[in-house]
């Protein structure tokens, strides 16, 4: 583990977990988050970011010079479901164009608790099909997310086979919250060694994503669903986080139906990670790691 991913997980346990109070309400949750975009810098020049309207869902379009024309991602932010938009994702998303030499889509799906489950679903299922309708070839799609969009990316892939879509050639989900009943091993053991995340503030963001609903619904916690025919999956999770058991059992339940999982479990590195990686080395590894692995399932497909 690197020097930088060490301080990083200081500075996350003092500033982050230990400076982060319960919200009161909604609106003063997002006001400390919307603080943060001031400090996320902007693209590398050459980088084309596209406000776009996909199927009904704001969304911006992010290519690079790597990017190739007939490859596509389409990525599912974090944030609990009740935070969270593409500029928050600004040093990242360009990255991840690199990386898997696609176009990116990251969307601004409806947030909790003005919009509970399974709006998130819905905006995502929607926009995945309208990449489909523009052209793009699911052969040459991937879906990617981080935390609750790692999760809400499962959920997706749950329903457009459901719906009997066609699947992408791959999912990536980088510490996906795939199981809302927050029950896990890991939730309760890894409470104190997890350097960002607080165990204790997640009860309060189910009651506002779920509004009441069965938090084992398979398209709210997909660790409760059928994984049957779901595409190639990439896991990424750290070893000290409270969900490392929903990126665990994810990739087990993927196995048992067949389906290709492949997790990888990071020693000590903090809560996804892969967004830190403007300051630590192993962000940007696995993000190559990332780009790698789509590339090959798309090239397979």
């Amino acid at each position: 583990m690197s020097l930088r991913a060490e301080l990083m997980r200081l500075a996350l346990r003092k500033f982050v977990k230990g400076g982060a109070k319960p919200a009161s309400t909604i609106e003063e949750l997002r006001r400390g988050y919307e603080a943060i975009k001031r400090l996320i810098p902007n693209p590398p020049p050459g980088t084309v970011a596209t406000r776009v309207d996909a199927g009904g869902v704001s969304a911006v379009r992010v290519a690079t010079a790597e990017s190739r024309d007939d490859r596509h991602i389409l990525y599912l932010h974090g944030g609990a479901y009740i935070n969270g938009s593409p500029s928050h994702y600004r040093d990242f998303i360009w990255r991840l164009a690199n990386a898997t030499k696609a176009t990116v889509l990251c969307i601004d799906y409806r947030l909790a608790p003005e919009h509970p489950f399974p709006a998130a679903v819905e905006d995502a299922v929607a926009a995945y099909s309208w990449l489909g309708h523009n052209g793009a070839d699911p052969r040459r799609t991937a879906i990617i997310g981080d935390s609750a969009g790692g999760g809400l990316t499962f959920a997706t892939l749950l329903k457009l086979r459901d719906l009997k879509l066609a699947l992408p050639s791959a999912a990536v989900t980088m510490s996906p919250w795939t199981d809302l009943t927050l029950t896990s091993l890991s939730f309760r053991n890894n409470a104190k060694a997890d350097p960002m995340l607080n165990a204790a503030h997640a009860p309060q963001y189910v009651d506002w994503y779920l509004g009441g609903a069965d938090p084992r619904d398979p398209y709210a916690s997909p660790i409760h669903g059928d994984a049957a025919g779901l595409p190639p999956s990439l896991i990424l999770v750290g070893s000290d986080e409270i969900l490392l058991d929903d990126a665990v059992r994810m990739a087990e339940r993927l196995r048992a139906a067949g389906s290709r999982a492949e997790l990888e479990i990071w020693p000590r590195m903090p809560h996804v990670w892969p967004l830190m990686a403007r300051v630590v080395p192993e962000g940007r590894r696995a993000i190559a790691r990332i780009g790698a692995f789509v590339q090959r399932e798309m090239a397979a497909g």
